[in-house]
């Protein structure tokens, strides 16, 4: 567990960067810290390594006070990936990722072997290893830093707005990533980050930071969503938290139907008769490719012709994402896949937005009755 305890830091006797923290991170979750430029959240974060150092207050990591420890070898305990990725330029991958076992003592082969596993780890080809970050991409460079922050097996990783660099494709895929590194490793991550959406994505507990480093609301994301405690909560998470709110009501119950398909090859095929107003275009192993509209059926020949599917929605998913899925699809219905990426039917706007009503009406039934 990593405590803050009544931690103030201010810098030239001004006003204070962060205010009276006080707060308890759980071992093995998620905690994002957000909030608008100049709240304090990287400085709480950084003061966890003592890369800053609190005015007042004290921090225990497992309950050892974090100031009694030498910062260079607290610092080498822990994983930490900044928006840049930082990494060296003139070293290789695999060196870059063998920095932190090769300065805790660890043999040259031994730390580049590890460096290697953690290529395929997160997600990166072996062949990469050989290559310099002048060479990759931004999201390859990113994954590269999260390799090296686990380099040495941290149980405690700090990660200081990583995503925020990249474009929003990439973003989403990064973020995927981490969620499914978490599920395996299950670190304890303390995740700096401006975005509410990115924040609610990734969180078990998310703290909300206020201007003047004050603690605003320390919550599940869920609870932040459906509750904010005060105007600047309720504002900061913006006026779509309800729709927010969505990506944490299952799906499970959403109705899926069928729906009519139509092969790659069979485009152009006089023969091959549809009667829906639009028809599912699959490849041969039934992934989904677009929609055909009727009227112009016998004009599509191609797969490019077709008129592009919307997002996906992969049943029991959440209902945020059946609702996304129907209102993206230009057929007005949402695409469901199983978790192969086939096409098994659709789900309808409506009986979407019928299951929303009665989950409100049900949540308020709840809160009226804890009221009680």
């Amino acid at each position: 567990m990593i405590r803050f305890n009544g931690v103030t830091k201010t810098y030239d006797a001004g006003r204070p960067a962060v205010d009276d923290l006080t707060m308890d991170i759980d071992c093995g979750e998620i905690t994002v810290f957000v909030g608008p430029s100049g709240c304090g959240k990287t400085t709480s974060l950084r003061m966890i390594n003592r890369m800053v150092e609190p005015t007042s207050g004290t921090i225990l990591l497992d309950g050892q006070d974090v100031s009694q420890q030498k910062a260079s070898e607290l610092r080498r305990s822990m994983g930490y990936v900044m928006q840049s990725s930082g990494l060296m330029p003139h070293r290789s991958v695999i060196d870059n990722i063998a920095t932190v076992p090769r300065l805790n003592g660890v043999p040259r082969t031994e730390a580049r072997a590890r460096a290697r596993e953690l290529l395929d780890v997160v997600g990166l080809a072996s062949e990469l290893g050989r290559r310099y970050p002048g060479q990759l991409s931004g999201g390859q460079q990113q994954r590269v830093g999260v390799a090296r922050a686990l380099a040495a097996d941290p149980p405690v990783l700090l990660m200081d707005e990583p995503f925020s660099a990249v474009d929003p494709v990439v973003r989403a895929e990064l973020q995927e990533e981490l969620l499914r590194l978490q599920r395996d490793l299950a670190k304890t991550i303390v995740f700096v980050t401006h975005d509410i959406d990115e924040a609610t994505i990734l969180g078990d507990k998310v703290a909300v930071f206020a201007v003047g480093g004050r603690l605003a609301q320390f919550a599940a994301p869920e609870e932040i969503l459906r509750a904010p405690v005060d105007d600047f909560v309720a504002g900061f998470v913006g006026r779509d938290r309800g729709f927010r709110h969505l990506s944490f009501q299952e799906g499970r119950h959403v109705t899926v139907h069928p729906i009519e398909t139509i092969e790659v090859e069979q485009l152009g095929d006089p023969t091959v008769s549809v009667l829906s107003p639009w028809t599912l275009l699959v490849d041969a192993d039934g992934r989904p490719h677009g929609w055909v509209p009727q009227a112009t059926r016998s004009s599509i020949t191609t797969q490019a012709e077709a008129v592009p599917g919307g997002s996906l929605y992969t049943r029991g998913d959440t209902l945020r994402r059946a609702l996304d899925a129907a209102l993206s699809s230009p057929s007005g219905l949402g695409v469901t896949v199983d978790d192969d990426g086939r096409a098994i039917g659709v789900v309808r706007a409506a009986e979407v937005f019928d299951l929303i009503e009665s989950a409100r009406v049900d949540r308020g039934r709840a809160d009226h009755n804890t009221a009680v």
